[in-house]
């Protein structure tokens, strides 16, 4: 399948006109100019993209990842790749350890599926004093046996593990979770800049959710936001769906990591993609007002009711950058950063790469989604 669009950003490039050619489900070729032979499609006046890849998701059309329900994760997964997330890690909150196991298991077994590239545990080794939405009476050390129990569940499936590096035993965490191959984050997090730093020199390689849930900034602790920034060992991550970061705080992070250490993330959950009212995030009750979600009784936010292609519309708009420039550093935060910090498969539109692409508007609104070179929404048709 040979397809020609006004503007292609392969994450390498920025072809202006650009053509993809497609082979079953991987990309074949790309170029600028005139295609190599008639195309199969003429886009025409848009946008193309690579995939995105939300590595931090909760999930969606009314349904939770936690409720280790095969429906509930087909559900939540089909309104994200229509918003064109063709890669998605699914994230757990804070729970018990036999109800996380049952959990990771169920997940584990979507993961081999297909339905899903990767879980994310957020939690349960987190502060108590930054547990945002989630249940602090469930906080715990992580404990060597309880991390084994937890990656045997996995069976591979693990992806991403956020802890906090002050609570007793993380740092042995950390070290027994990256020779499993997990890619530890630290979040929901007290730690002061030292302990931060110590847990960067363990493995840690990412940071969760930036400036949310975290120790701020002090002109005397600098604590984990500083330590995260300053370090390029690190990818940060940023909602930037309007609510959890001002678009200044987003532009300094961008200038202070660059834009190949940001990876921008949803942290979607179940009320993304309904209406308002009341919703379950793990063990705890949200509520939702004007799109906005909070822990019921209280003014946390409990994650977003964001999708992808919201939070890459925001990074371009916002990033004071020139409209070329900030498509490039969108595509790199939205794409291609979080699935190398994942140890993901390249997610740039570049020969041997899986056929995931983004159709968008003038707007940057989405009209086609190609995942594994299948229209999951045709731009000439709707939903395929």
């Amino acid at each position: 399948m040979l397809l020609v669009a006004d503007t292609l950003l392969t994450g390498a490039q920025l072809l202006r006109p650009g053509w993809i050619d497609i082979a079953g489900e991987t990309v074949r070729a790309t170029g600028s100019g005139a295609p190599p032979s008639a195309p199969d499609r003429v886009l025409g006046a848009v946008t193309v993209v690579p995939g995105f890849v939300d590595t931090h998701v909760h999930g969606g059309a009314g349904a939770n990842f936690t409720a280790g329900s095969t429906e509930q994760t087909a559900a939540a997964v089909d309104l994200h790749r229509r918003h064109g997330s063709t890669t998605i890690v699914a994230s757990l909150v804070t729970a018990a350890v036999d109800e996380l196991l049952r959990q990771v298991g169920a997940l584990a077994g979507d993961v081999r599926a297909g339905l899903l590239d990767g879980i994310h545990l957020e939690g349960p080794w987190l502060s108590e004093l930054r547990c945002g939405a989630h249940e602090p009476a469930l906080m715990r050390d992580p404990d060597r046996d309880e991390v084994a129990r937890v990656l045997d569940a996995g069976a591979g499936c693990i992806r991403m593990v956020t802890l906090a590096p002050e609570r007793h035993g993380a740092l042995a965490a950390i070290t027994q979770l990256r020779s499993a191959g997990v890619v530890v984050a630290v979040g929901h997090t007290e730690a002061t800049y030292a302990q931060t730093r110590a847990a960067i020199d363990a493995g840690a390689g990412v940071g969760t959710h930036l400036f949310n849930a975290m120790r701020p900034i002090d002109r005397r602790e600098p604590g984990p936001i500083i330590a995260l920034l300053e370090d390029d060992r690190v990818t940060v991550e940023v909602i930037t769906d309007g609510v959890h970061v001002d678009p200044a705080i987003y532009r300094h992070i961008t200038r202070s990591a660059g834009p190949q250490r940001v990876s921008l993330i949803t942290d979607a959950m179940a009320a993304t993609g309904m209406a308002d009212g009341r919703y379950e995030l793990g063990p705890l009750g949200v509520q939702v007002r004007d799109g906005v979600a909070r822990v019921a009784g209280t003014e946390t936010i409990a994650g977003s009711t964001a999708t992808m292609d919201r939070v890459f519309r925001f990074a371009v708009t916002h990033s004071g950058l020139a409209r070329d420039a900030a498509l490039c550093a969108a595509v790199a935060q939205a794409s291609v950063n979080p699935a190398r910090a994942l140890g993901l498969p390249d997610a740039r539109l570049v020969a041997g790469a899986a056929a995931d692409l983004v159709v968008l508007d003038a707007d940057l609104a989405v009209t086609g989604v190609l995942r594994r070179g299948g229209w999951v929404l045709d731009p000439a048709g709707g939903d395929a």
